[in-house]
């Protein structure tokens, strides 16, 4: 039996979280330091540059993965797989795949309407509930 599309889109976007994370972390490990990775953690550095970036994009996946995954398993659940879950759960991979470096590297504009379109898939995947 094979997975659904939006089911495997959930497995690349967790991937993409995994790579933000890793990114992030090693980062910032040139400005925090082994003794504050080590240690109990219980200063904040505030991260600049593309570790700053990096640990702000993976923020911004962590507010909206769940309403990704939550939306793709109610569809599933409930039914309503189709065209419009395939394009909306693929929009939105694509879009975090895309958002990631271009935030990285502080691309202005483009990152903010490549956010956008990442909202417009998850709004897909809404929308296949009441079409």
């Amino acid at each position: 039996m094979r997975m659904a599309f939006e089911l495997q889109m959930i497995a690349v976007a967790v991937a993409i979280g995994i790579l933000n994370l890793l990114w992030a972390s090693a980062a910032a490990q040139p400005q925090r330091g082994l003794k504050w990775n080590v240690g109990p953690r219980d200063e904040t550095i505030e991260l600049t540059g593309m570790a700053g970036r990096l640990t702000r994009a993976f923020a911004n996946f962590r507010e909206t993965f769940p309403f990704f995954v939550a939306l793709v398993i109610i569809d599933y659940l409930g039914g309503r797989l189709g065209d419009l879950t395939v394009y909306g759960a693929a929009l939105y991979v694509a879009a975090r795949a895309a958002y990631l470096p271009l935030y990285a590297f502080g691309v202005p504009y483009v990152r903010s309407l490549v956010w956008l379109a990442s909202m417009v898939g998850i709004l897909m995947l809404l929308a296949a509930l009441v079409v």
